[in-house]
């Protein structure tokens, strides 16, 4: 509940209120539970959670794929897997730059 409440506004480009939540939840069958089902509910999302011994979590896999492609990505920046940094201002910059480096080589890719 707390990491729900913490999402900051979306950005969506439209005029008007900006969302406050994004409006689906997609999650492996850890979370399978019926309060953070109602956690979602009550705040206006829909969970799209896995449920336990019914259903299989590769449709899920589609959306966790991008995750999961993303942390192998940081990963490969040996700084940022295990936290050598104590303070969190240098452990951000040094996010900052790995992200701003992994952006680059995309854009390089594809133009």
């Amino acid at each position: 509940a707390p990491t729900l409440d913490a999402i900051p506004p979306l950005r969506s480009g439209r005029r008007g209120r900006p969302r406050r939540r994004p409006s689906k939840l997609h999650a492996d069958k850890a979370y399978d539970a019926k309060a953070r089902r109602q956690e979602c509910r009550v705040r206006g999302i829909v969970p799209r959670i896995a449920r336990k011994g019914i259903e299989s979590s590769e449709k899920l896999g589609r959306h966790r794929w991008v995750v999961e492609r993303t942390h192998a990505w940081f990963n490969r920046f040996r700084r940022l897997p295990i936290r050598y940094e104590r303070r969190s201002d240098i452990y951000e910059a040094f996010t900052s730059l790995a992200a701003s480096l992994v952006t680059l080589n995309q854009i390089r890719r594809f133009c």
